[in-house]
């Protein structure tokens, strides 16, 4: 199998945004016409359940099989902290940011998601979505914290060095499965 990863397109928002469900803004058509053009005929779609994600999955067009919207592919939620600045989180609760951004695996955001629930809630979809498309190429627009997570369970990563790895709105990045090991093709592609 084939998973194809793709952030939705770009919010504008430079602040905590997980589960708040902004729209996303093209400015780029000819973008949206590489990244079609990148991706596999006959794949099935699926996407998060937030709107910027379900709108990126719509302006690439017309699937075989899309399956449906699913919060199991949604961006880490930052409980409290959602919608606000970075430095403000760091100003208003300096020891809680601290322990999130220096023991990120178990420590969640205030009311919201840690890392290890993330990687459980993005293995899980994955698994189920092995069983609902077997063998197919899965197109999966999403967040940049579940297609870190997805990298971070493909190569073994513990979640300082997943959160290395740049995730740019409209990128694709692809993991395949080869029996019961993983092969990343790509991150971050800008077709």
């Amino acid at each position: 199998m084939r998973f194809w990863w793709l952030r939705h397109g770009p919010t504008g928002a430079a602040r905590a945004v997980g589960h708040t469900d902004l729209p996303a803004s093209f400015p780029d058509e000819a973008a949206l016409v590489r990244l079609r053009a990148a991706l596999p005929q006959g794949a099935v779609l699926v996407s998060s359940d937030l709107t910027r994600a379900r709108q990126t999955a719509e302006r690439l067009g017309a699937f075989p099989l899309r399956l449906p919207d699913t919060s199991a592919l949604r961006e880490l939620d930052f409980g409290r902290w959602e919608n606000r600045a970075f430095d403000e989180i760091e100003r208003a609760e300096p020891e809680a940011a601290r322990a999130f951004w220096t023991r990120p695996g178990p420590t969640p955001a205030p009311g919201g998601e840690s890392w290890d629930a993330l990687m459980a809630r993005v293995s899980a979809a994955i698994a189920a979505l092995e069983a609902a498309a077997p063998g197919a190429d899965l197109v999966l627009v999403s967040h940049a914290g579940p297609i870190r997570a997805a990298l971070a369970l493909a190569l073994g990563l513990g979640p300082e060095q997943a959160f290395a790895f740049r995730i740019d709105p409209l990128s694709l990045t692809r993991i395949d499965r080869l029996g019961s090991a993983w092969a990343v093709e790509r991150v971050n592609a800008r077709p």
